[in-house]
């Protein structure tokens, strides 16, 4: 059994399946969700007005890293279980990857929504990329 496991976590139902499938199977181990924040992705919303103004979006982004951590920690607490979170700024897959080795993680534990065809294509797959450049084990849930 791995003595730390990382879980990708960002508040959705597929994270939220993969937290609690951590909790469940690694009891024993020492469990940090990690929440990354892309700054691509905040200045599509801002370009696209999900966003107030540009100045703001790493305030809104850390904002919501702390709700979902938040979310997290509460899920972890229920099951008995203290949660170390981290945020890290930049391409989801790189940082969870990163992460990973600069902290010895032993375990991956993740969502992903299963695209395929065209989508897969355009958006890529951090899961993917995450199980295939990982060190470590790495399980997906979908």
């Amino acid at each position: 059994m791995p003595d730390s496991v990382l879980v990708a976590f960002d508040g959705t139902p597929l994270s939220k399946r993969a937290l609690r499938f951590a909790l469940e199977t690694f009891p024993d181990a020492s469990l940090t969700s990690i929440y990354v924040i892309d700054p691509y992705t905040s200045i599509l919303d801002v370009e696209t007005g999900g966003l107030p103004v540009a100045t703001e979006w790493y305030d809104v982004a850390r904002k919501q890293a702390s709700d979902v951590h938040a979310t997290a920690v509460d899920i972890a607490a229920a099951h008995g279980v203290d949660l170390a979170t981290v945020t890290e700024v930049g391409g989801a897959a790189h940082e969870i990857l990163e992460y990973a080795r600069e902290h010895d993680i032993d375990h991956i534990v993740m969502g992903s929504h299963g695209r395929e065809g065209i989508d897969r294509l355009v958006l890529g797959s951090v899961a993917e990329t995450v199980t295939r450049r990982a060190e470590t084990p790495v399980t997906i849930l979908r």
